[in-house]
């Protein structure tokens, strides 16, 4: 297990490595083992782990982090540059000239199980639990999503407006839920993070009164057709939402226009959701919420609206069909997707689609092992096979072209839960209250090895295969090694790596200001490396003109959140 830190890389490694500046955790993980190589860390009123990075380290030297299978979690150690790469070794060089999209953040979700499970629970693991998200000495995560009044993992079915024909929405008015479960989490969280905390809602499924089958699970759409009273009704809907959130100090950065709109159209689907295909989208877009929010005061430049938030199937037809429009697409600025039946949907699809579309970002919105039906137990303590697919998944959603990663439910419970409809899954912190413990599973250490490595303003570089096995090294590695490279507003350059496989990698980290650095990247692990940039003062003209492009964009998305 490898956890270095570098001067100006920095390494990352949890069947990843990551070349990253930073030190040792202030506390190791207190491991309980759930069977062969499931091991939790385990956290209660006395002891914690922390994650701590520390930012300096000879200029000669890279930090190495590493999450593993035999039990390593962000282990660190350090990494001294060379002025050769061991004879056999392939050479990855960094490629500072070759600038991809920038990174905004990570996060999860805010749904009433996750504030159902960490009220369950007393205040001081309360505090731990938080701290372990979104503090410096936790995963650091900056972003958020909140469903719009209830999902599946709620307690029941419910929306802001159960008064049939009320297309005024004079009844309108948030639930005890927001206000008991989402909302003082929330703002526990705005207190924690470093820097704004972006957030984003998504609806599941208007009130029941408004669809085609008077009830918000099971196949239905909207009533009527785009221009009509009840489009024109959701649409104010929506706008409430925000508008009620911010009065209560909680400011939106943006909103999906629909999560899983495929689900709606599935007869007897179980819990809410909504049929609403591509076209009805577009002239949903267009006819009614565009102008309703035009109407009050949120564009484009102060909410950012994503289409898509299905898995990855429907790319790129959906956007071909809402984007085409050019008086839908002034509304859209990303493209939202999940990653389930991930092995079927490769995530070529994000680069296809954002060959077509380069203006917008992609956003990945939810993710959740233990989805499947044929995957039990839900929650399954230590499940090292678990967070390597999210480490797996999170590397492949980086390379092609997305801004960051939204885990689903932040904390859920022994089972998997609450969910209304028993779609129990699993989740990075579950906790157990006949014991008042909380456990740290490997989703959550493959996670740490990306949300604080890429702080908010990083963003994605180049790095190029240079040695003698150039063409052999695809077929040397294989799918199940992936490699990526950052440069990060601290003017680091980071390296990620996930090795999945059951065998180590050797390889090199070239940089023509440094040196080598030779690496050993354990089988099963995760590792992180970063050391600084010499180069940032030293730019020419052109580069220097793509970074102020990478400044511009962030900009533009990162909407102040107070504001």
């Amino acid at each position: 297990m490898l956890s270095s830190m570098v001067s100006n890389i920095l390494l990352c490694q949890f069947l990843i490595f990551v070349l990253f500046y930073a030190g040792v955790e202030s506390s190791p993980c207190k491991p309980r083992a759930y069977g062969d190589h499931n091991i939790v860390c385990v956290c209660d009123e006395s002891y914690c782990d922390e994650l701590s990075l520390v930012p300096e380290v000879a200029s000669n030297q890279a930090a190495l982090y590493e999450t593993n299978k035999s039990g390593a979690r962000f282990q660190s150690s350090v990494l001294n540059f060379s002025k050769s790469a061991d004879p056999g070794f392939p050479v990855l060089s960094v490629n500072r000239s070759d600038i991809y999209q920038f990174i905004l953040g990570f996060g999860g979700a805010f749904t009433d199980a996750t504030g159902i499970n960490i009220k369950s629970v007393t205040p001081q693991l309360q505090k731990k639990i938080m701290s372990s998200y979104f503090s410096k000495t936790g995963l650091e995560y900056n972003m958020g999503r909140i469903p719009i009044a209830s999902c599946d993992f709620s307690t029941k079915a419910y929306s802001y407006d159960d008064v049939p024909g009320d297309f005024n929405l004079t009844y309108f008015k948030l639930s005890k839920e927001d206000f008991t479960y989402k909302i003082p989490f929330i703002k526990e969280a705005m207190n924690l993070v470093k820097e704004d905390l972006v957030l984003f809602g998504t609806p599941w499924s208007a009130p029941g009164w408004m669809k085609t089958n008077n009830a918000m699970n099971g196949k239905g759409g909207i009533k009527g057709n785009p221009g009509g009273k009840y489009y024109k009704t959701w649409a104010n809907y929506l706008v409430r939402f925000l508008e009620e959130y911010h009065a209560n100090n909680i400011t939106l950065w943006g909103l999906t226009l629909q999560n899983e709109p495929t689900d709606g159209c599935i007869v007897n689907f179980p819990f809410q959701a909504m049929c609403f295909p591509p076209d009805l989208q577009r002239d949903f877009l267009k006819l009614d919420f565009g102008p309703a929010l035009t109407k009050a005061g949120f564009t484009p430049d102060n909410l950012r609206l994503m289409i898509g938030d299905d898995n990855r199937v429907i790319l790129p037809k959906w956007a071909d069909v809402i984007l085409s429009d050019p008086d839908a697409a002034q509304y859209v600025s990303g493209i939202a997707f999940h990653w389930y039946l991930e092995d079927l949907f490769p995530h070529k699809l994000l680069d296809i689609t954002q060959k077509k579309y380069p203006s917008l970002f992609f956003l990945p919105t939810e993710a959740s092992t233990g989805s499947y039906p044929w995957e039990f137990p839900k929650s399954d303590l230590g499940n090292w096979n678990r967070g390597e697919r999210y480490a797996h998944d999170i590397i492949q959603d980086l390379l092609n072209w997305s801004i960051g990663w939204i885990d689903w439910n932040l904390v859920l419970d022994m089972q998997g839960g609450p969910n209304w409809v028993s779609n129990f899954v699993d989740a990075p912190i579950i906790v157990n209250v006949g014991t008042n413990e909380f456990y740290k599973q490997p989703m959550y250490y493959a996670l740490a090895h990306f949300s604080k490595c890429l702080p908010r303003g990083s963003y994605r570089i180049g790095l190029e295969v240079s040695s003698s096995l150039h063409s052999a090294f695809p077929f040397f590695l294989g799918s199940e090694f992936n490699v990526a490279a950052f440069q990060t507003p601290e003017n680091k350059v980071v390296v990620i790596a996930v090795n999945r496989k059951n065998v180590s990698v050797r390889l090199a980290v070239y940089d023509n200001l440094k040196g080598y650095l030779n690496i050993t990247v354990s089988p099963n692990s995760i590792q992180r490396d970063a050391y600084e940039d010499p180069l940032y003062n030293k730019l020419d003209e052109q580069e220097d003109a793509k970074r102020r492009i990478v400044s511009l964009n962030l900009a533009m998305l990162s909407i102040k959140v107070l504001d």
